[in-house]
């Protein structure tokens, strides 16, 4: 292994033989002066778990139902209003994480395992992906309670396609963190961006060979987030990243030199032009004063697919929530089509977005509003459908609560939504969705759309 200077090597070196290796820093030495490079780099072990079946189980139960067009499941209750749903699909299993821990079925629905984030070393605000390239799971949880007040992001890859067995979790410190960040992938690379204290923000990258090999591996730390990494499904080793402000779009991307080290380029940055582009307002739900909070302008994911960057966001369409989605040219920044999924006197909260390969889109979201409690839903669109529109609106479930202090304070309300390809069939396209239960409980419901034949 080359280090950056010889001092570096030299204590590596006697680490190693005195086999009491932990975390080394390093500094990188950028080959020239045009390129943005890491500000820091550092050399991580991983923590392994031979088999997450292993691990104490939740202890749940999950029912299933199915049409013609869809199927779907009970995903993990919770009591937390902040309960940060998450699925990923491949390798013949369903993934699903929140806050409580994760669990894994089977495409049908059935529960093949459950376990708490303690057996991939704790944390919160989960984030999830299958890689369709290198077939293996991540998931991260941000350990910001923990003893050391290191705040550790523990980012864990599965060995393999199979979810049940071996996974790889480095414990990365983050400090100067103060919440859980974005998630995403290439061929190459994982990538996480997170906000930090005083405005500051940060990006930290790994290798996903190094990761699924469970090898000692460098992290390469950006003092600036990028924007919400992407999900790459085309095959390329360059990992994307999207910024959204008032004005502008900006894509940025990581490259890397023939020495294999990453830097920064900026693929464009062009006015959006959006009426609607503001951060939603809380939401009302049915029977009580609480409101819910409605997501973020930012996008909670983002795909590169077909040669298009696309991503939905949550945003203020005359004083409600409703969800905007995107498909944008990749190379040079132009909006090929946008839509707006909103309904008159009601709010669609909490949107994420999927696209498969053939350019067939699914937005899942949330409905509430002072008549009805927290439910989910779906739209979807084929890449023949006329541009700018969905199909209508399908709710697969109906909410029976209401969550909050009965206060009329925007309470957070799960903050994310999940929705993801297919990572087997490349066609069938996953969402799950948080919906409000009986005696506070916080239920999830995972959904498959049929599309593959």
């Amino acid at each position: 292994m080359l280090y950056s200077n010889i001092k570096t090597s030299l204590s590596i070196l006697i680490c190693l033989a005195l086999g009491a290796c932990k975390n080394k820093q390093e500094t990188p030495i950028p080959t020239d002066g045009d390129h943005e490079y890491a500000s820091r780099i550092e050399t991580i072990k991983p923590i392994i778990v031979s088999n997450l079946a292993s691990c104490k189980p939740l202890g749940f139960q999950s029912t299933a139902s199915s049409t013609a067009e869809y199927s779907v499941f009970g995903g993990i209750p919770d009591t937390d209003g902040q309960v940060d749903p998450q699925v990923a699909v491949g390798g013949n299993h369903v993934v699903h994480a929140t806050n409580s821990g994760i669990a894994i079925f089977d495409k049908e629905g059935k529960l093949l395992n459950s376990t708490t984030q303690s057996c991939l070393s704790d944390g919160i605000d989960p984030k999830l992906f299958f890689d369709i390239h290198n077939k293996v799971f991540a998931i991260d949880f941000w350990h910001y309670y923990d003893k050391p007040k290191k705040k550790p992001l523990n980012l864990s890859v599965s060995k393999t396609s199979d979810p049940t067995k071996g996974w790889n979790t480095y414990p990365i410190s983050l400090t100067a963190a103060v919440d859980g960040g974005g998630l995403g992938y290439s061929k190459k690379w994982i990538g996480y961006t997170y906000p930090k204290d005083k405005d500051q923000s940060g990006t930290l990258l790994m290798l996903t060979q190094d990761a699924k090999m469970g090898k000692e591996t460098k992290i390469y730390h950006f003092d600036r987030s990028l924007g919400q990494p992407a999900f790459v499904q085309d095959a390329a080793d360059d990992l994307y990243f999207l910024e959204v402000n008032d004005v502008d779009f900006t894509l940025n991307k990581i490259e890397t030199t023939a020495e294999n080290v990453p830097f920064i380029t900026k693929v464009w940055q062009n006015p959006h032009q959006l009426k609607y582009v503001d951060y939603p307002p809380a939401s009302p739900q049915k029977g009580t004063k609480s409101m819910v909070a409605s997501g973020d302008r930012n996008p909670k994911n983002a795909v590169i697919q077909g040669g298009f960057l696309w991503f939905a966001h949550t945003v203020n369409y005359e004083d409600h929530a409703a969800v905007q989605w995107h498909q944008i040219n990749l190379n040079s920044g132009k909006i090929i089509q946008s839509g707006l999924i909103h309904k008159e006197g009601s709010n669609y909260i909490q949107g994420s977005l999927a696209v498969n390969k053939d350019l067939d889109v699914l937005v899942g979201f949330q409905e509430t509003n002072g008549n009805m409690f927290v439910s989910p839903r779906f739209a979807y669109r084929n890449a023949s459908t006329t541009n700018g529109t969905m199909n209508p609106v399908i709710g697969t479930d109906q909410g029976t609560g209401n969550y909050g202090t009965g206060s009329n304070e925007a309470n957070p309300w799960g903050d994310y939504s999940g929705s993801i390809l297919d990572g087997d069939n490349l066609k069938d396209l996953w969402t799950v969705q948080s919906i409000m239960e009986t005696n506070k409980v916080i239920g999830n419901r995972i959904v498959k759309l049929k599309l593959a034949k």
